[in-house]
This record gives C-alpha cells, structure tokens and sequence, in this order.
C-alpha cells in the first residue's frame, strides 16, 4: 500500500493544484492506489451536486467522494477503456466531460485554471499507455527500423515539461537516441 506522505509529496511536486473541498478524499488515497501508481495530476469539480476529486495516475482516472455522511464513493476508469476526453471552460469555472464505453461523465465548478492541464495529463497518459501496450504486443524485427529522432526527442521534451522525465532521464534517452 502507498503511504500518504509518498501521495502527498507527489502532489506537492506538480506544483499548484486544485483541492478544493477534497482534503479528506485525498486521505483515502493510499487505500485505493497501487504502489505502481503515481498521481500524474488532480483536480476538484462538482458531479451530482457534490464535490469529488479526480485523480490522474498513469493505469486510471480515480474519482472520489467522501460524504460527510454515507461514506465513500468511488468510480474508477481504466485509462484504455476511455473514448475520449475534452473540456469547456468559462470566465472562471470550466467543465471536464469524459466519455468511457458510452458512458458520459461531467465534472462541472472545476477551477479553469486547473481542467485543460488535467485534460492534457489524461490524452499523455492514454498515449503512453498505447505505446507501452503496444511495445508489449509487438513482434520482434529483424532489421530495424527508421527512427524519426526530432519527433522522439519533442516527445520527450514535451514528457519533461508535464513533469514526467527529470532532465537527466531526459538528456539519457537524448544520448541513446542520438548513438543508433
């Protein structure tokens, strides 16, 4: 089980966030996420009538209520069975709109600041998750194949920029790309 220092300090690292009413889901957090599991980004909005908090890891989107007083609620969406995901946003508030098998989800009264990032971290998550996916199912090639090394290292680049590559990790894969 993760502890709820290790959660916390992974929150602390993406900087400003939105927590708004979601101090006591963010305690459960260590009960519901895998060791394996990082919180790539979080955020707070309103799904029928109540405050919930909606997490970002790189396998699901987690999103929690703990009631005052009917205990916990919890949904959870594995990020290779979401369709898509987009965003509206308005003068202060914006809305996130998930739609998973068909299924539609609306967390509306999001921060605006805080739903085109957390939107962005789900698109990256879903993609990294495909290549990995992907990487996985693929057969072995004798001969290799053509790099496109400016694409990949904007990739990176971009992965260094959300927060998920540290600079060394960074210039690492630069080099290795670089040497084939």
């Amino acid at each position: 089980m993760k502890s709820l220092e290790a959660i916390q300090a992974e929150i602390q690292a993406l900087g400003a966030v939105d927590l708004f009413g979601t101090k006591k889901e963010v305690q459960c957090l260590p009960e519901i996420m895998k060791d394996t599991e990082h919180v790539l980004y979080l955020t707070s909005g309103l799904m029928n009538g109540t405050t919930w908090l909606i997490v970002c890891t790189e396998e699901r989107i987690i999103l929690l209520d703990k009631g005052m007083f009917f205990g916990m609620q919890q949904v959870e969406m594995d990020l290779d069975k979401i369709n898509s995901i987009s965003y509206k946003t308005g003068l202060i508030l914006g809305s996130i709109e998930i739609w998973h098998g068909g299924a539609k989800m609306v967390i509306d009264n999001c921060t605006k600041e805080f739903v085109k990032p957390f939107v962005d971290t789900v698109n990256v998550a879903i993609e990294n998750l495909k290549r990995k996916t992907s990487a996985a199912q693929a057969p072995v090639q004798s001969a290799p194949q053509q790099l496109d090394i400016a694409s990949q290292l904007e990739r990176l680049s971009a992965l260094v920029e959300k927060g998920f590559l540290s600079k060394e990790e960074f210039e690492t894969q630069k080099q290795k790309l670089l040497n084939t």
